[in-house]
Order: C-alpha cells, then structure tokens, then sequence
C-alpha cells in the first residue's frame, strides 16, 4: 500500500521553467498571458511543477540577442544549474524562436538536452519512445517558423513601399530639420506627432513639413554656402562647428554628415523610401539608386528643386574629376611629366607639385612609388620578358606557361621580373620584389640599363625561401655595371642539373 504522501510525491517529482515571446508583430492569440495559461494548463495536466517562468516581451525571435529572459535561463538555469529542474516548456517551435537558420534552433534546443533539461512544445507534447517522426515535425515546425518571419517581412516591406511610392512617410524617425505630419482621413492636416507618437487610426497618413525654423534655417545654409559661395563640405562642416550649431547626431558635424543633406531629395520635397535597408536582422546595407522607392514633390521642400538639382550635377563632376585623377592613366602621366622635367621622381617632388596627388596615394594605389615608376615603362618590360622567352626557346629550354610564371622541365617553376634604373641624385639603384607566391620557387631579377638604352645587364637568382623583402641594389650611374650576374641559360642549366 502506497501512503498518501508517498504517492503526493511521485505524481510531482518532475520540474520544469517555462519561457514566453512575444514581439511587436505578433497577433494577440501569441500573447504572453495567453501563452503563460495553455503552459501552465499543460504543466497541471502532465504532473508537473513550475519552478520559474522567462518572458521576453517585444522581442523578435530571428536572433538570442537582446531576449534577456532567454539569455538568463540559459545562463543561469540551463548551464548554470541554478536549480534542478527536468524540462524547459514552451507553448510552440516560434515561440522558441523564428530563426533564419533552423540549426540554430536545433541548437539550443540541443544544447538544453546536453544538460539534462528536454524542451516540450506544448502544442506537440511529448514524444513518444523510439518516435522517429518527432524529429521531422520539429524540423517542418522551424522551417514554417522562418517561413512566416520572411513572408511577414515580405508584407511589411511590400507595405512601406506603397505608402512611400503615393508620397507618404512610410515610418521611423524624420530627417533633420523635418517633422511628421499626421493627416486625416480625407488627407486634410490635423497636427504634428510628436517624437515616438504615433497615428491612431488605420486610415490615418502620416506625410512631412520643414520642422524647426532654426534646422530649416541650417538646411538652407549648407545648400547657399555649396551651390552659391562653392564652399567644400569639409569647411562647411568646421563652420558649422565653430558657429556651434548641433549636428543632426547631436555632436559635430562632418564632411559626410553636410553630403547626407546635400544629397537628400527630402529637402526638395520628394519621398524617398528604401535607400537602405536591414531585412531579417542582417547587415544594413546601401541599395543602388534603381531599388528606392521615390514620389516627386511629396510635401513642402526646405530648398527649391533647381537649386537642389544644381547641387547634384556639382557634387556629379566633382565626383567625376576626382576619378579621373584617381585613375591609374591619370596619375601615370602626370609622374611621366614629372620625370621627363626632372629626370627623376621622389616624394619631395610630387608633394611639391599641386596638380599631383600626394605620395600616400601613390603608394597605396601602385604598392610604393618604386613600383609606380616601373609602370612608366611597363611596354618596355613586358617586350623584355617576351625577348627572355624567345631565348629559352632558343636554347631549347622546354618550358610551359602557367599564369605569369613558367615552369621548367615541369621541375621547378620561375618569374622574370625585368626592371629598370630608378634615379636617385646621381647615383641609381634596381628594386626587385621576389614572388613570394608558393607556387613560384624562384624570381629571375634581370637589371636593364637607361629606358633610353634598354641594355639587359645580366640576371640575378632570387629563391622565394631566401628572400622573403625586396632586394635594393645600388651603382654609380655614371658608371657602366660590369658582369656581376649570371647568364640565364648557365643559372637554368645548373639548377636543372
């Protein structure tokens, strides 16, 4: 016979927690007082005792991060076996969460198990011993909770555009100097929103207007110092700041912050909608022109539409001319220039010359300025590596071309790098940069005379396992180099052999 308070204890020796979610896109019926009661029920009917309940309230479940009551169960209960409990019981798979990656659902769900506690959806119960479909259920149900995030996304999206594309503000935040304007029904206006108010009524639309008199006023500013005065946004940013005038971050201003306003058409009165976008959690992300949702003369514009264009095709071949001194032509032929004038280039002569851009950008857009100069007379080297080549040929060298690089004998593999003299006062040195790629064991440095001359001076043997930096070599140039390298078909017959 089994006493009454021995069988009290049987029927209850099982524990468990319970977590609840609900976010702003969720219906009522997901609601965290509805989902707490069919738990509870659920508890009550299978024996078992709630020792503490998690609520993440507002939060979506594409991601862990931000669901603290989440993050502290697992934490704490799961990992942390703050008490002893059996199981963790949640109402359904999406309340648990909508995870883009199932796996990742799997996994903590997994991750639970490896501490003893099993995850019940209420809604599937328990499974029953060796049920090999269990399994695919729970599968079906994670996929059909990131289907409805991605469809729902889909809706909202597809909505925001809409409104946007008739000349409504579609949500968040006004731009600076903007503010919301709540229209009725009948699209007559009815007053400004506040920060973090929001329309009442389904029907209702929410458009823009200049906001306040002082921002408009900085707006217009930007625009007149730019279009007009042909101030940089660079120094119309110092001005700005100095003037102590507060940036639309609150802090200071910027050359990008005064570009952002220059190029909003917000201030000439169009909507425009989707220039960036952040779907399902992901990274935010700068859409190309052709994807934004645009409405011509939405609302009042802060500036005229033909100052603002005026701006656009200012900012457009400023843009252009930049590029074009960018360029890899551009900045070749001005270093030609500067060599022919003084036959020589250095640091000192480009930083002195206005029209160039400075030595900083030289090295970043050739590697070094040595490598910049090289690309002066790349026609130069390139029919010396075809001459190289046809003397191998010659030499009946059996080779074959891989990339840029030859192998030899199918034996070992090597790059000819031809490189003439850089000026240097009046002395000159050659600088030969080995391959240090592993399938090249060896660079061939093969040292020419003048540009004018073009003379091959001999051929120098640099193994990519001796010589990890560049090589500098150094002479007279008012001397002529004498045999201090070795003939290429001698150094290849001997590491043939």
């Amino acid at each position: 016979m089994t006493l009454p308070w021995a069988q009290s204890k049987s029927v209850t020796e099982k524990r468990a927690i319970a977590y609840y979610r609900h976010s702003a896109q969720d219906r009522q019926e997901n609601s965290i007082e509805i989902q707490q009661e069919q738990v509870r029920k659920f508890a009550a009917e299978h024996s078992i005792e709630m020792i503490r309940e998690f609520a993440d309230r507002g939060k979506t479940g594409l991601c862990v991060e931000g669901r603290d009551a989440f993050n502290e169960m697992l934490h704490d209960y799961v990992e942390g076996d703050k008490e002893k409990f059996d199981y963790v019981l949640v109402l359904d798979v999406s309340r648990w969460g909508r995870f883009q990656e199932t796996d990742l659902s799997a996994y903590y769900t997994g991750l639970c198990l490896t501490r003893g506690k099993q995850v019940i959806f209420t809604t599937i119960g328990f499974p029953k011993p060796d049920d090999l479909l269990h399994g695919l259920h729970l599968s079906i149900e994670r996929y059909r909770a990131a289907s409805y995030s991605r469809e729902l996304s889909g809706k909202v999206w597809k909505g925001c555009a809409k409104i946007a594309s008739t000349g409504y503000w579609a949500g968040g935040s006004p731009p600076y100097a903007m503010q919301r304007l709540l229209l009725d029904e009948a699209r007559n206006p009815v007053r400004m929103l506040k920060d973090g108010e929001h329309k009442a009524i389904h029907n209702q639309r929410v458009t823009l207007a200049p906001g306040d008199d002082d921002q408009v006023s900085v707006v217009r500013t930007i625009f007149d110092r730019f279009a007009t005065q042909g101030v940089d946004p660079g120094e119309i940013a110092d001005r700005l700041n100095f003037e102590g005038i507060p940036s639309p971050g609150g802090s200071k201003w910027s050359k990008g912050s005064v570009m952002w306003i220059l190029q909003d058409e917000v201030y000439a009165g169009a909507m425009v909608w989707n220039r960036t976008s952040q779907k399902m959690k992901s990274r935010s992300r700068r859409n190309p022109p052709g994807e934004w949702v645009r409405a011509e003369g939405a609302f009042e514009p802060i500036v005229p539409n033909e100052v603002f264009q005026r701006v656009q095709v200012i900012i457009r071949t400023k843009e252009e001319e930049r590029t074009r001194r960018r360029s890899r032509e551009d900045m070749l032929a001005k270093l030609l220039l500067l060599y022919e004038q003084y036959g020589t280039v250095s640091n000192k002569l480009i930083r002195g010359n206005p029209d160039m851009l400075p030595p900083s950008t030289y090295a970043n857009r050739f590697t070094s300025l040595d490598r910049a100069y090289q690309s002066l007379f790349k026609e130069l080297i390139d029919s010396k590596k075809l001459e190289i080549v046809t003397m191998l040929k010659d030499e009946d060298i059996i080779f074959e071309h891989c990339d840029d690089f030859l192998v030899i004998d199918n034996y070992f593999s090597l790059t000819i790098q031809p490189t003439v003299p850089i000026p240097h006062g009046y002395d000159a040195y050659w600088l030969f940069h080995p391959d240090q790629r592993r399938d090249v064991d060896l660079t061939i440095g093969v040292p020419l005379s003048s540009p004018e001359r073009c003379d091959i001076l001999g051929y120098l043997a640099f193994p990519r396992m001796l010589f990890r930096n560049k090589v500098r070599i150094a002479t007279n140039r008012c001397s002529e180099p004498s045999l201090w390298a070795h003939p290429l078909i001698t150094l290849i017959q001997q590491l043939r052999s």
